[in-house]
């Protein structure tokens, strides 16, 4: 398998398509592609359809899927506030797009289009629209009812409203809905970095109804963080009013859990008089869960941690990438332009990586499929 990447920021959508594709190419060195992933700014929103025909009259691949997302990723480069076409292609990849669609019914709804493959451990790519497809639910689907089946991929983040969204499969552009890819036989391993430290000890939960927890370790959470704050240097403590989440363990066998093997979800709220907390997830009595903080050093850490720890996973050197991370990252969280990009390729040696910023992240956890926030998610390609 080779990986190229093109990427173009002039202002005319169909030469920028035309000058990434070419790109990636050129990259692939007389390979044919079986897949491209195509990415385009907010900018060429009005134009997505030349954009595609452009690169569909380069390249002609067999296989393509993409969007038009709030900021494209190429390289070492987060192009926030750019036009940009980025162009990432694959050969000898088998790939399978499907496009799936929410259809409400007079009994509930259905999600039509395309049917998984309930022997199927192959890896999946997705991008939903945020206004008429509720990817949450077809996680829970996934997790239910076809354990196994791993997905990566990114809300997609163009659009500003219903109807104004992007999506890219094959020769269509669509505006509602979700595209997919079927990677089978894929040598990928998924990366999901939620920018969260631990703080504290974890407990175990011993009190809940639905998402709110009432008790952890016989006191109530606002006890047990109390005590975890008084603990903590001053500047730490600044951390808890403007970065505070809640980590559930995903694989309850692990004796120490500890960064990366936790599902992170924000606390959307808390009793003062009971001293609960809600979070965004369903927790179950007996549960393990340890507060956490995001800031920009934990983020950059747990990247770094992220992607090595995939690295020793890989059954062959990496050869490319799909980054996912969320419109709350870039500047807005680090400061610097290019953080998370220019971080993978500093840690990868500068494979080719595409990607764009999410309205939400999709990857795996502890071998469960869930939506993140404040998220770099990535799929990561070996030899």
């Amino acid at each position: 398998m080779r990986i190229g990447v093109g990427v173009s920021t002039v202002p005319d959508g169909r030469r920028a398509a035309v000058e990434a594709a070419t790109q990636a190419r050129d990259e692939l060195a007389g390979e044919a592609p079986s897949l491209a992933v195509l990415l385009a700014s907010q900018s060429h929103t009005d134009k997505a359809a030349d954009v595609l025909a452009a690169v569909q009259q380069t390249l002609d691949p067999p296989a393509l899927i993409g969007c038009v997302a709030h900021t494209v990723v190429a390289g070492r480069r987060e192009m926030e506030g750019q036009p940009a076409v980025a162009v990432w292609l694959a050969s000898d990849l088998p790939a399978e797009t499907f496009q799936l669609d929410f259809v409400r019914t007079g009994s509930g709804a259905l999600l039509a289009g395309y049917q998984f493959d309930r022997a199927a451990t192959d890896l999946h790519l997705l991008l939903p629209d945020p206004y008429t497809f509720p990817a949450h639910l077809l996680i829970e689907h996934l997790n239910a009812d076809l354990p196994g089946t791993s997905v990566v991929g990114g809300v997609v983040s163009g659009g500003r409203g219903p109807g104004e969204t992007r999506l890219f499969r094959d020769h269509d552009v669509l505006t509602s809905g979700l595209v997919g890819v079927r990677l089978p036989g894929a040598q990928a391993v998924p990366i999901v970095s939620q920018g969260c430290r631990p703080i504290g000890h974890p407990y175990i939960v011993t009190g809940a109804q639905d998402d709110v927890i009432t008790e952890l370790g016989g006191r109530t959470p606002m006890q047990r963080l109390r005590e975890i704050v008084e603990g903590m240097p001053r500047d730490e403590q600044e951390l808890v009013t403007t970065g505070l989440h809640i980590g559930i363990v995903g694989d309850e066998h692990l004796a120490n859990p500890g960064q990366g093997d936790f599902l992170i979800r924000a606390l959307l709220g808390a009793d003062p008089a009971s001293g609960a907390i809600e979070v965004g997830e369903l927790v179950e009595v007996g549960a393990t869960v340890q507060f956490q903080v995001r800031d920009a050093a934990g983020a950059t850490a747990d990247l770094h941690h992220s992607v090595e720890r995939a690295v020793a996973q890989l059954p062959g050197r990496p050869v490319g990438g799909l980054l996912f991370t969320c419109t709350g990252r870039g500047r807005r969280m680090f400061g610097v332009p290019d953080h998370d990009a220019s971080t993978i390729a500093d840690l990868l040696g500068g494979i080719p990586l595409a990607g764009f910023f999410a309205g939400g992240e999709i990857g795996p956890i502890a071998g469960r499929n869930a939506l993140h926030t404040f998220t770099a998610s990535m799929a990561l390609f070996a030899e």
